[in-house]
Order: C-alpha cells, then sequence, then structure tokens
C-alpha cells in the first residue's frame, strides 16, 4: 500500500507525539516515587526529558510506527523508569501512587492539549481572515492537537488495564499480601509475553479486538467530550 506524503507526515507526527507522551509518561513515575522518599530514578539520570534517557528501539519508534501504518489506535511505552518501593516510605501506598501517577500525567496532557485547541479554535478565524495563518496551517495545527488530546488518552487508558507491567496491575497489588503479592511480583517478569498475545493474536486469529473495543468506550469517548468541549463541535 503506497502513502501520500500528507499521510506519512500525518504518521510521523503521531509518532513523535507518542514518544513524547511515552516520555512524559514515564517521567512522572520516576519524579512521584522521588517526593515518595525513592531516589532511585534520580540517581539512574531519568528524571529528565531528554529522549535519549528514556525511548525504547521497540516500544517507542517500532511499535507507533506498526500501529499507525495498521490505522489503528497507537500507543507506545518508553523504558521504564526504575524504581524500588523498598524505598518508598510507605512502600504498599506509594507504589499504587507511583503507578498512577503515568496515567495521570496522560490526562494533564490530554487537558493541556485540550485548553490550547480551545484557544486556537477560537483564534484560527481571525489569524485566518487577516492573512496571519494559511488554511493549511490551521488545519495542520488542529491536527496536532487534536492527535496529541488522543494520543494521550489512548496512553492513559492502556495503561490502565490490570494486567503485568501495566500500570493497573499496580491497583491489583494494592489489595495483594504476603505470598500473593510476591507471586504476583514473579508474573510481571513474564506478563508482557502474554499481554502482546492477547492484544495481538486475539484479533488475528479470531477476530476479536477487546482492546479497540476497551479503547472506542474510554479514550473515544473521552476525546470526543474534550473536543466537543474545546470547540463546541
Amino acid at each position: 500500500m503506497l502513502y501520500s506524503t500528507e499521510q506519512l507526515v500525518s504518521i510521523a507526527v503521531t509518532v513523535l507525539l507518542v514518544m513524547f507522551s511515552a516520555i512524559v509518561h514515564e517521567v512522572a513515575h520516576g519524579w512521584v516515587a522521588y517526593r515518595l522518599g525513592d531516589p532511585t530514578a534520580k540517581e539512574a539520570g531519568r528524571l529528565t526529558l531528554d529522549p535519549r534517557a528514556h525511548l525504547d528501539g521497540f516500544g517507542s519508534v517500532l511499535l507507533p510506527l506498526i500501529m499507525a501504518f495498521l490505522g489503528g489506535p497507537v500507543f507506545a511505552f518508553a523504558r521504564p523508569v526504575p524504581y524500588n518501593p523498598y524505598r518508598l516510605r510507605h512502600p504498599r501506598r506509594d507504589e499504587l501512587l507511583v503507578a498512577l501517577a503515568g496515567p495521570a500525567s496522560n490526562v494533564l496532557q490530554a487537558l493541556v492539549g485540550t485548553a490550547l485547541l480551545g484557544a486556537f479554535w477560537s483564534l484560527a478565524p481571525g489569524a485566518y481572515a487577516s492573512g496571519t495563518l494559511s488554511l493549511e496551517l490551521v488545519g495542520g495545527t488542529l491536527d496536532l492537537l487534536t492527535t496529541y488530546v488522543y494520543v494521550n488518552l489512548v496512553l492513559c487508558f492502556f495503561n490502565l488495564i490490570p494486567f503485568p507491567p501495566l500500570d493497573g496491575s499496580k491497583v491489583v497489588l494494592f489489595f495483594l499480601k504476603g505470598d500473593a503479592r510476591r507471586k504476583f511480583y514473579e508474573l510481571s517478569q513474564y506478563a508482557m509475553v502474554g499481554l502482546i498475545l492477547i492484544l495481538y493474536v486475539l484479533p488475528t486469529v479470531l477476530g476479536f479486538d477487546p482492546l479497540g473495543i476497551y479503547l472506542n468506550a474510554t479514550a473515544g469517548r473521552f476525546y470526543d467530550a474534550l473536543v466537543t468541549l474545546a470547540t463546541g463541535v
């Protein structure tokens, strides 16, 4: 399948926005852990937005490219920011807060994107009428802002899936104690393979896409609501 220049540019922009949003997501984990007593991420030099400290070849570049070319929801992951739950002041509670910091950062980014979209939506007609902005620039900026909102909502709700090693699994972990908690940690080391099988093999073999259904019902609906809030359309 051949892609037009416009489509390739759109794919590149989407992947870059996903990469940036995923990096902010990981830094948020490390920053909250640091504030709660664990300096592991700071000691590893990971409390930075410098992409060189975070990018994962597969998760940050190849995976979002594949998903963008396939035309479905695009998500990615950066290299997880290290933290040590035993260095947290209140390990059981604080581990949950550290986990939720990532999705919370994506919600915050989506809200920032919504605010920028609303401001641009109100200013664009006048700027276009005066010749300050071209129609192409107006359209490109709107695409950029709406994509930024959408990819952050996708990253938020994808990471809230309660399956190791996603952040949502830490919500489950919060309710586990003793031997069950230890076994859950052991399971987390191998769960990514199972997650990929569920997300990719299941739709391919059975034609059933639970991830797409879930993201449409969560990220998709919130996206529609935020865009309507920003533009009134």
